[in-house]
């Protein structure tokens, strides 16, 4: 495959054409940076949530589970400093009325541009008249209660990881768990983003996995260490391309002033180089700035020792919906088969929507109701699909699209012998396999180690 195959108009489209992605509200004319996800994208989405929770929970017996509530008491924020100081500094264009990050254009950020002149970047067009940059709070504000009053206001989490803090206590006394251990949370958080583009990369409702790992104070640097590695592991173990990956510390002046170090995953996008996760070292901010604000203490009593401490903390935070981008773009991939163009997504079958897809060669002579009986017999083991609509060789493409690795026919020799065509994806090889023995044989090729084509 060329470099330069997939791009994400390619993404988009295929998007929409499969039935993952679609622009939010779209019989209303759609809006901006809100994205509805499809059948194929709720099974996709779902196998990378699952697969992080694999690595969490079913991996580790260190880390437990936690699913808090979207509004939190004002409190919160107020503790976690999200009210004073989460903004970003906000410019507008007069003449467009486009809005910008003034650090974008300080760093001529990869896709910036223009409204008016895409050559160009805000401010250099020639009809550009942008304003003195100002602070703009990204927290999204709400009401609760039945009278609209200031003391019914409330806001919409801007990121999962306060909800774990806050359960802190309430884990340590239900759960006896004891440093180091870790509290995971996969769940929805919301951000008034000034600048939201390239796709579901950067939306204004999106889904986060986080996990905060707390640890004695002077273990925090050797796990700072370990969770990096683990965590940028973890998306080679799954098939992006290594040399798509980079795992890149921030500078001095990128930390924020809790952190003592931070660390990005970051993938090579259709449009450059971008985030897909977060590790940091926290220090015990959270814990500490909860306790002063709450007044509940918020530490750790070791009983062999003595010891009474507040723990740090340990922070990766990861994007849903920008995972399973990179999985998409990473599986994206064009060939050709007799002479006809094919686009396949070559996703590792774990994260594939579909894991079998069974089709009747024919629609008549037993071939649909050997291919039903099969069909009810593996959508019981895994997620499978019938498909008897159009030709047998658009049936394949369609399933390839949406990156099945293994598609079953039924055939005229099915009805002879019992035996059925099983043909993979990636290799495009296909093997005749008994009925009796199909479940067992595509259960085992489902759990076999897999490997991307793409590294040759």
């Amino acid at each position: 495959m060329a470099e330069d195959a997939v791009t994400m108009d390619k993404i988009v489209a295929l998007c929409k054409r499969r039935g993952f992605v679609f622009a939010s509200s779209d019989i209303y004319g759609g809006m901006s940076a809100a994205y509805d996800y499809g059948h194929y994208g709720v099974l996709l989405k779902g196998n990378v949530k699952n697969e992080w929770w694999r690595a969490m929970l079913s991996e580790r017996d260190d880390v437990v589970a936690i699913d808090s509530a979207i509004i939190q008491h004002p409190k919160v924020w107020e503790a976690s400093g999200h009210l004073a100081g989460f903004t970003d500094p906000l410019v507008d264009c007069k003449t467009c009325k486009a809005r910008f990050r003034a650090d974008h254009l300080e760093e001529r950020a990869v896709g910036l541009e223009c409204p008016r002149k895409p050559s160009k970047l805000p401010g250099e067009g020639p009809d550009c008249d942008l304003t003195p940059a100002r602070d703009f709070n990204l927290m999204l504000k709400t009401t609760i209660g039945a009278v609209e009053e200031t003391g019914s206001i409330a806001y919409l989490r801007p990121e999962t990881a306060q909800g774990i803090f806050i359960n802190f206590k309430n884990a340590l006394q239900s759960l006896r768990v004891k440093p180091p251990f870790g509290i995971a949370q996969v769940g929805k958080s919301f951000r008034n983003e000034i600048t939201t583009k390239n796709f579901v990369f950067r939306m204004r409702e999106f889904e986060q996995m986080e996990m905060e790992f707390f640890v004695p104070p002077a273990e925090a640097p050797q796990w700072y260490e370990s969770w990096k590695a683990e965590r940028f592991d973890w998306y080679q173990r799954l098939g992006i391309r290594p040399d798509h990956l980079r795992l890149r510390e921030h500078d001095a002046d990128e930390l924020s002033h809790y952190s003592s170090g931070t660390a990005d995953v970051e993938y090579l996008f259709p449009m450059g180089w971008s985030e897909l996760e977060g590790v940091a070292n926290r220090g015990n901010f959270d814990l500490t700035q909860h306790a002063e604000h709450s007044g509940e203490k918020l530490e750790y009593f070791d009983q062999p020792t003595g010891e009474r401490y507040v723990p740090h903390v340990i922070e990766p935070a990861a994007g849903a919906d920008r995972a399973m981008l990179a999985f998409l773009a990473d599986a994206y991939d064009e060939d050709e088969i007799g002479g006809e163009k094919r686009t396949v997504l070559k996703l590792h079958p774990r994260l594939a929507p579909v894991k079998v897809a069974v089709f009747p060669l024919l629609r008549k002579d037993g071939h649909p109701e050997l291919a039903r009986e099969l069909f009810a017999a593996l959508r019981g083991t895994m997620q499978a699909e019938y498909d008897d609509g159009g030709a047998i060789g658009k049936r394949y493409r369609r399933q390839d699209e949406i990156g099945t690795p293994f598609c079953v026919t039924v055939d005229h020799q099915s009805l002879e012998d019992g035996t059925v065509t099983v043909r993979e994806r990636d290799s495009l090889t296909q093997e005749r396999v008994h009925r009796d023995e199909l479940v067992g044989h595509l259960a085992a090729r489902l759990a076999a180690p897999w490997r991307s084509p793409k590294l040759g």
